[in-house]
């Protein structure tokens, strides 16, 4: 469901110094999700930061009612897109076309009607569903000279599974134009990086272990050193459900409207930029295992580490051949 809220930010900032260099760390939160920020200047640049993300807010918040996409959603004739969301969009449809149909921005009515957890999904017939698929499919819409043209007006877009990826780019973009060489930018669970850590190392992330609901998850199952990547990760943060001793992600495939019935329970993306990462992320969740390996075994520009449950319902690992470079430290997956 949709993390992008309206913008409300609560924050807090500190000043370290190590050595010669000063890091600034801010972290609170906005959009209803958590970010924290480590990043190397001499100054803060926090309110100069938000000021960006307000700027993405005004763009792609659904529950802002002036945004771009939320006035596009209500078939606002006069809008035109601006330069985020028309990023946004070329991505999405960019990586719809690379996972044929896995990843589609217009996904949000079976989301919808599925319910959070599939809670309703004792209510779903299957003439909701084939009734939804009229104007369901990223193929439905199209951008043309500063307008999105939809060909059923009922066609809606949820952004939740990329642009958080964004908004984290956004801000490592704010940094490089401020001359920042070193920075871990984490909006909602999804990290850029740059340049080295306070300590003088890689940037140390972790991957969590997926937990059933309502369960606190603070244990992790491997850490990454990253530099200069984008990292996204699908499944930690939607959790999974278990359904006669066999463990699911609440993943919606779009394709079919239905929700998907295999063992990847999370997919973590390291690629160029962190809306691409989060795009795929997402992607490989609704492919499951076999399809995503056989994607990064073959598309060398992203790499990505994989959680799935075996036949006696243990976690098990898979990774693309070249994930292995940026794994600091791998825990026992069981």
């Amino acid at each position: 469901m949709a993390l992008l809220l309206a913008f409300i930010v609560v924050s807090c900032s500190e000043t370290k110094n190590e050595g010669d260099m000063v890091y600034q760390k801010d972290s609170g939160t906005m959009f209803h999700t958590i970010y924290s920020m480590t990043y190397s200047s001499p100054v803060n640049l926090q309110e100069e930061i938000e000021t960006e993300l307000k700027k993405f807010d005004g763009s792609l918040s659904m529950f802002n009612d002036t945004s771009t996409i939320s006035r596009i959603n209500k078939n606002d004739t006069t809008v035109q897109v601006d330069p985020l969301f028309t990023k946004l969009f070329q991505k999405a449809m960019e990586i719809s076309q690379l996972t044929d149909g896995a990843f589609d921005i217009t996904v949000a009515p079976f989301v919808n009607i599925w319910g959070f957890g599939f809670k309703n999904s004792d209510k779903v017939t299957p003439a909701m569903i084939d009734s939804m698929k009229a104007f369901v499919g990223y193929k439905k819409v199209h951008m043309k000279d500063g307008k999105v043209i939809k060909e059923d007006p009922r066609t809606t877009f949820d952004a939740s599974a990329i642009a958080k990826g964004l908004s984290s780019d956004i801000v490592a973009e704010y940094l490089n134009r401020k001359g920042v060489d070193n920075y871990m930018i984490e909006i909602g669970g999804e990290v850029v990086t740059k340049g080295k850590n306070p300590k003088g190392e890689l940037w140390h992330i972790g991957i969590s272990k997926p937990v059933e609901d309502s369960v606190i998850n603070n244990e992790i199952i491997a850490v990454l050193a990253l530099d200069n990547v984008g990292l996204a990760t699908s499944g930690n943060y939607r959790n999974f459900y278990i359904k006669d001793g066999k463990k699911y992600a609440h993943t919606i495939d779009p394709s079919t409207g239905y929700p998907v019935q295999h063992s990847l329970l999370s997919a973590s993306v390291i690629a160029k930029d962190c809306m691409t990462a989060d795009a795929f992320a997402t992607s490989f969740m609704v492919m499951g295992l076999e399809k995503s390996m056989e994607y990064v075994n073959t598309h060398r520009d992203i790499e990505a580490y994989f959680i799935y449950s075996d036949s006696t319902g243990k976690y098990q690992i898979a990774m693309s051949p070249g994930m292995n470079k940026y794994l600091y430290k791998e825990m026992n997956g069981n």
